[in-house]
């Protein structure tokens, strides 16, 4: 076990590893953040901020020799570095599951192997593949780019067979997965910590809203059927036991109109649907982080209170800082802000937990903060 006082790295300063930061350096350990950004928000909480890019091999020498143990806050690190750094002291998680998660078409294909229900898709690699694709996968689609792209960015929705040439053009021609649209019910995540040892320990089922491609609101309890709850918890867990994977996890599924549960996505690392654990958990997500990669035993995950999360995006800086007052008299909101130095539209700058004896009231004061707010569409 890697105990307090020992010295933490992570790769990536932004809110996450902010967060990580935070729930390390209150349980007693040092932390290194190694991010390019001098301004990233994690800097200002940790111990050192490594300003280098994330290929430094100056700054991951420093990383390897100072620190216990490293993660990572986002899943588009090079695997080279996640590689270099598993080589000297743990690296947690390992390079596998990241690579995984960093392609879309890996990631549909891993899910696939495991026999687990997944939307259709078809792979784009160059022109001769449009006609297979569109044989393959039914329309209306979502056309989406294989790598770097979140919150709704490197997506473009394609109506028909006719119009996927555009649309592929529309994206650079990258390497691109076209998967089926489909007709959605709900949308809930699990958010799971997996020990050295294979213990794993599950958090609430998180039902959640977008808006726009971004998570709007995360609500917990979800309403959604627990069997479904039950398969989303077996399947993040056979996904987990196949990486071997050490850390925290998050896995997005799909619930259709029909009922069936499908997978969508896997995140190595905390998730922003899960954080509403950071009030309403005994243990938040970022403290099971720590935990996991220390090897230490894993937390409590009870649920304490219910709880909606909602995300505070740069939208709401329009016109200018929000008014803070409108939010602060509601006693049952928890705000979080990522100290980031600039509000751009659909840039998460925030968030809000709201913690009511149900999820209805707990909503309905959101609501009201949404009106006062004039929230912008």
């Amino acid at each position: 076990m890697i105990l307090p006082g020992a010295t933490l790295g992570i790769l990536g300063g932004g809110q996450l590893g902010q967060m990580f930061t935070l729930a390390a350096r209150r349980m007693g350990y040092g932390v290194w953040v190694l991010d390019p950004d001098p301004n990233c928000p994690a800097a200002v909480v940790a111990d050192r901020h490594l300003c280098a890019a994330y290929e430094d091999a100056v700054a991951l020498q420093e990383m390897t020799v100072s620190c216990a143990a490293v993660t990572t806050e986002f899943e588009n690190v090079p695997l080279n570095s996640l590689e270099r750094i598993a080589q000297v002291i743990p690296m947690r998680p390992g390079a596998r599951a990241v690579a995984i998660a960093q392609d879309r078409a890996q990631e549909k294909a891993f899910f696939r192997d495991l026999d687990l229900a997944i939307a259709p898709f078809a792979l784009l690699r160059s022109t001769a593949d449009l006609a297979g694709a569109a044989a393959t996968v039914p329309f209306p689609a979502i056309l989406k780019t294989a790598r770097f792209g979140y919150d709704g960015k490197g997506q473009v929705e394609v109506a028909s067979a006719a119009e996927l040439p555009a649309a592929w053009a529309a994206l650079g021609e990258a390497e691109a997965v076209l998967e089926g649209r489909i007709a959605l019910a709900q949308e809930i995540s699990v958010i799971l910590a997996r020990a050295a040892d294979g213990m794993m320990v599950f958090y609430p089922v998180a039902e959640n809203v977008h808006h726009r491609g971004i998570l709007d609101l995360s609500i917990v309890p979800a309403g959604t059927a627990e069997s479904l709850q039950d398969q989303a918890r077996r399947s993040a867990a056979r996904i987990a036991g196949a990486l071997d994977y050490v850390g925290v996890l998050a896995v997005e599924f799909f619930v259709d109109r029909s009922g069936q549960l499908l997978v969508n996505e896997m995140a190595p690392r905390p998730h922003n649907s899960g954080h509403f654990t950071i009030d309403a958990c005994v243990h938040s997500q970022f403290d099971q982080q720590v935990r996991a990669i220390c090897g230490l035993p894993l937390g409590d995950t009870r649920l304490i209170s219910p709880v909606v999360m909602m995300n505070l995006l740069g939208d709401l800086w329009e016109s200018g800082a929000p008014d803070w007052d409108a939010l602060l008299r509601h006693p049952q909101l928890k705000l979080y802000l990522y100290g980031k130095n600039e509000a751009r539209p659909r840039r998460k700058m925030g968030h809000v937990n709201a913690l009511a004896p149900d999820t209805d009231r707990a909503i309905a004061v959101l609501e009201t903060l949404r009106r006062d707010w004039h929230w912008p569409g």
